[in-house]
C-alpha cells in the first residue's frame, strides 16, 4: 500500500496561493477583449433569421423558413471560434451574462414575429429596419454578456 502522507500546506500557504490564483484570474480577465467581429458575426446571423420573415407567407398556409437550422450551426461555429480566439472556456457565465442571452432570444423572437406581421400587412420592405435592428442589438447584448461573463471568471 501506498503512503500518502504529505505535507499539508499551512493556512499561509493556502492563502497566498489564493491570492496567487485571484491574480491569475485578474490577468486572464485583464489581457482578454471582447471580439467584436465575431460578436458582429453573431449580430449577422441574427440579421439572416429576422430578414428570413420576408420570404415566408404569413397566414393560414404558413411555413416557416427552415434556414434557422443553417442559423444554428453558424451560431455554434461562432461561439466555438471565440472560444478558439480568446482561449477561454467558461464554465459558467453568471447570472447578469444568462440573462443578457435570454434577453437576445427574446428580441430575436420578437424582431421576428414583428417581421412577419410586416409581411402580412405587405410591407416586406420594412423587414430590413427589424434586420437591422436584431444585427445591432445582438451585436451590443451579446459583447455586454461576454463582457459580464469576464468579471464573472474576475471575480472567480
Amino acid at each position: 500500500m501506498e503512503n500518502h502522507s504529505r505535507r499539508l500546506p499551512s493556512p499561509e500557504d493556502a492563502n497566498a496561493l489564493l491570492a496567487e490564483l485571484g491574480s491569475d484570474r485578474n490577468v486572464l480577465a485583464d489581457s482578454v477583449r471582447v471580439p467584436t467581429t465575431l460578436m458582429a458575426a453573431l449580430g449577422a446571423c441574427a440579421a439572416w433569421w429576422v430578414s428570413a420573415a420576408a420570404a415566408t407567407t404569413p397566414g393560414a398556409g404558413y411555413q416557416p423558413p427552415t434556414s434557422g437550422w443553417l442559423g444554428l450551426v453558424a451560431v455554434l461555429i461562432i461561439v466555438h471560434l471565440i472560444r478558439r480566439e480568446t482561449g477561454i472556456r467558461f464554465r459558467t457565465l453568471g447570472l447578469r451574462a444568462t440573462v443578457l442571452l435570454a434577453v437576445i432570444l427574446v428580441a430575436c423572437l420578437a424582431l421576428f414575429s414583428v417581421s412577419l406581421a410586416l409581411v402580412s400587412l405587405g410591407a416586406a420592405w420594412a423587414v430590413a429596419l427589424t434586420s437591422l435592428s436584431a444585427f445591432g442589438a445582438v451585436m451590443w447584448l451579446s459583447g455586454a454578456a461576454f463582457r459580464s461573463a469576464l468579471e464573472h471568471l474576475r471575480r472567480g
